[in-house]
């Protein structure tokens, strides 16, 4: 290991949450153990992640927490030409995607079985299209809000991936969470919040189905938001006031 690798495992936010549920079936375990190896995400990343996928795509989107996966099949299947960088630490989770990917014959999924935050220092700047953190643990306890993904340190990382334009689609029904979020991405000076009303933060987007974690939250009654934000193209707006 190298100087800088060993830096990088020193800095390395302490992981809070779940690994492992109930134990895995038999099918979905050999998923696990024979699948995962062939698309999880190697140590060293391509300079440009187009290289990880095998098939004609045109851009790599990223989605961070996916949970049992449903989002991001929907979104893979939508969108053959698009690769899918999918982070999630739950075996569980990750099995059920495994198993949903190999059933349709998704071969535009890439896994990343682990903690998002020390992936996104590793990969290249301005490589992704988009990035989705949908009902990402809210941690609502006001001791535990330092543990929330988004905060200063993964807002600078998500601006430095993130291609000029490139959206980040957050979405949680903890009001809470809707507004740290909300109040820490605007005063970051990347990104730019596109709604232009109620309507667009009370619905998700069109092409967006929901997480099972959202289906359960509107059946309690609870309202989800949906926040999407653009990384700023800073030259086009410097030529702007320039010209």
């Amino acid at each position: 290991m190298n100087a800088n690798s060993e830096s990088d495992c020193k800095r390395a936010p302490r992981f809070y949450g779940r690994r492992k549920g109930h134990r895995l079936r038999a099918g979905r375990r050999r998923l696990a153990e024979e699948t995962l190896p062939r698309l999880r995400l190697p140590a060293s990343l391509p300079g440009d992640l187009i290289g990880l996928f095998p098939g004609q795509v045109s851009d790599v989107w990223m989605e961070i927490g996916f949970g049992g996966g449903e989002h991001l099949i929907h979104q893979a299947e939508t969108h053959p030409d698009i690769g899918f960088i999918g982070c999630e630490p739950f075996i569980n989770g990750v099995a059920r995607l495994l198993a949903e990917a190999e059933q349709r014959g998704l071969g535009n999924i890439r896994v990343h079985d682990d903690d998002a935050r020390p992936l996104l220092p590793r990969m290249p700047a301005a490589s992704v299209g988009r990035v989705f953190l949908l009902f990402s643990d809210p941690w609502p306890k006001s001791r535990h809000h330092k543990r929330r993904f988004v905060n200063g340190e993964t807002l600078d990382q998500l601006a430095r991936i993130l291609k000029p334009g490139a959206e980040f689609r957050f979405a949680s029904d903890d009001a809470g969470y809707v507004r740290w979020t909300l109040a820490a991405v605007l005063a970051h000076p990347d990104f730019q919040w596109t709604a232009a009303g109620p309507v667009d933060w009370r619905n998700r987007s069109d092409d967006a189905i929901p997480t099972r974690y959202e289906m359960k939250a509107s059946a309690a009654g609870r309202q989800c938001i949906h926040l999407c934000f653009n990384r700023k193209d800073r030259d086009r707006a410097d030529s702007t006031k320039k010209a």
